[in-house]
């Protein structure tokens, strides 16, 4: 592939990915669980048109055990970290968001459901397989990790509008002001592109979106379910 043509074939997959941004910030409620199946399997049927093959999108089955192995030990790692946190009175506060003040029924709906098929699946496919298997054909893996890091940051710069009111911590740390919501959507956007780093470096080490998939869910569906968990008690 030319490199007008890589670009050309990013740039599609860009303008994709921002129009499903925009429209699960401010499309109707539910968008994002019938909108990120659709663009994933659209996405994955776009590369394997474009040349990739399955390895290179994290979906082969060869990989798929050491995929489960690494998958099983992210799940328990961040399960560890999280009831540390939660455990101690000056990380709690991290834990303490407006928007997971669920009753149980919802929040584990959300942790089951819609995190893992509106969120993570969307985002693996597109930044873990399509992105990451496009640029590390053509430009090495090195350019790989970095640009699907990249463009992982800058998707979150829509849902993190709002999270310096939404999250106690980052609100006493940055503010409510204009400046603190600047503050917290950049950090929020540092913060997402280092974690896109880790992921991407799992799915290598790995060979499978499995392990990349696995260790997203737990740090938002295990953040959640506590997050909810702990409101519940707090109100009781």
């Amino acid at each position: 592939m030319t490199r007008p043509r890589l670009l050309l074939v990013l740039g599609a997959v860009v303008a994709v990915l921002a129009t499903v941004n925009v429209a699960n910030k401010y499309g109707p409620p539910g968008t994002g669980l019938v909108a990120g199946p659709l663009v994933a399997l659209g996405l994955v049927l776009f590369a394997r048109r474009a040349g990739l093959t399955w390895h290179e999108l994290g979906l082969s089955r060869r990989t798929l055990l050491p995929g489960l192995k690494y998958a099983v030990g992210a799940v328990a790692a961040v399960a560890v970290v999280y009831t540390v946190g939660a455990a101690i009175p000056l990380t709690r506060p991290a834990f303490q968001d407006v928007r997971y003040h669920l009753h149980l029924s919802a929040a584990l709906l959300t942790a089951f459901v819609i995190v893992p098929l509106g969120t993570v699946l969307l985002e693996e496919v597109a930044f873990r397989g399509v992105l990451m298997g496009l640029v590390n054909r053509h430009r090495g893996a090195v350019w790989a990790s970095i640009t699907s890091s990249v463009l992982f940051g800058l998707w979150h710069i829509l849902p993190s509008l709002r999270l310096n009111h939404a999250n106690e911590a980052v609100g006493a740390a940055f503010g409510t002001g204009l400046t603190g919501q600047v503050l917290a959507v950049a950090g929020a956007v540092g913060f997402t592109a280092l974690a896109g780093l880790l992921l991407c470096e799992l799915r290598r080490r790995s060979g499978s979106l499995l392990a990349a998939a696995a260790l997203h869910w737990a740090t938002n569906g295990l953040g959640l379910l506590i997050t909810a968990g702990l409101a519940a008690v707090r109100l009781s």
